[in-house]
């Protein structure tokens, strides 16, 4: 007999999981504040070590690594790893605000600028854009599971998916535009890799204050998201519809 319904996700141990991930990278950042900012984080930033910062990607691939993994075992299909990952990552990065507000009482505001990500270069931008980030990802992924549950080998399309990623570029390109127009104002993208050991660079990334967050290329990216989810919506509510009762 041939099984027409997916697997359900168990999102309360995603959920566990996630939650736990959050805090420890948050108790990280603690050690890592007390070290080189006891007077507490703000900018503009204070030059870390070269090594330091090498092991801080490495972390960061780490956790994407981890986060990656789960997701894949927690699903079945693309669709079903896609929702797992995006509420992973969804949960794991409030609860990582949250854990930092209990140990530090840090940030101040959600308007409070914040590292973000160091792969390829630094993304900044005020807490509440992250945040926002992950809401939407935790949407998706239960409008996701949820067809995912109803309709057998439920398929993502390419146009839907093209959306999606295009809205994830804009979003993107807002966190980062500031250190990317740092890197190539200063013609510093031919020594990239060794951008931590630049003078120059260094000496222009502890004089930099962000002040103005491009909130609307980044409204521009959610919407672009936002779109290709209403139709993948629109498609499925079609598919549902036409299935018999």
């Amino acid at each position: 007999m041939t099984n027409n319904k997916n697997k359900k996700t168990n999102f309360v141990l995603l959920f566990i999981f996630a939650l736990a991930m959050g805090f420890l990278e948050a108790i990280v950042v603690v050690y890592i504040r007390e070290l080189y900012y006891p007077a507490g984080f703000g900018f503009p930033l204070k030059p870390l070590p070269a090594w330091l910062i090498a092991i801080e990607i490495t972390r960061e691939f780490c956790t994407l690594i981890m986060l990656g993994t789960v997701a894949w075992i927690a699903g079945k299909t693309f669709l079903q790893r896609l929702s797992a990952f995006l509420f992973l990552f969804g949960v794991w990065d409030i609860f990582y605000y949250v854990a930092l507000k209990i140990f530090l009482n840090w940030p101040e505001s959600f308007f409070t600028w914040d590292i973000l990500f160091l792969i390829p270069i630094t993304w900044i931008g005020p807490v509440l854009a992250p945040i926002i980030c992950s809401v939407f990802m935790i949407i998706m992924a239960f409008v996701f599971e949820f067809f995912n549950e109803k309709i057998y080998n439920l398929k993502i399309k390419w146009i839907e998916l093209l959306f999606m990623i295009c809205g994830s570029i804009f979003i993107y390109l807002t966190f980062s535009f500031d250190f990317g127009l740092m890197i190539f104002k200063g013609n510093y993208l031919k020594n990239f890799l060794t951008l931590p050991q630049n003078p120059g660079f260094i000496s222009e990334m502890t004089r930099f204050i962000p002040i103005n967050f491009k909130w609307e290329l980044f409204g521009f990216g959610i919407l672009l998201i936002v779109f290709g989810n209403l139709l993948f919506l629109k498609r499925s509510l079609k598919i549902l519809n036409m299935k018999p009762h």
